[in-house]
């Protein structure tokens, strides 16, 4: 699946329905006390991590986040 590029400031919840189970790049995040993204400018997303990783690289945000918008696999760990 391809992915594709854009350039709109949406909530988390706004990411999360229309990119369902996709991974999102977003710029100049916002983020809680928690720091976990509020809003920001979604610049790409797209099914496969590694094609968001090469948008990344591409685009060199300054400042950036990556969002996942589905389920996380049982057993799955994150690294930060």
């Amino acid at each position: 699946m391809e992915g594709k590029a854009m350039a709109e400031v949406l909530t988390l919840e706004e990411i999360k329905t229309r990119y369902p189970s996709e991974w999102v790049l977003v710029e100049d995040p916002e983020l809680d006390e928690h720091h976990q993204v509020v809003r920001g400018k979604v610049l790409f997303h797209d099914r496969d991590r590694l094609e968001v990783d090469r948008a990344a690289l591409e685009r060199r945000p300054k400042s950036s986040a990556f969002v996942y918008t589905g389920e996380a696999p049982e057993g799955m760990v994150f690294a930060l």
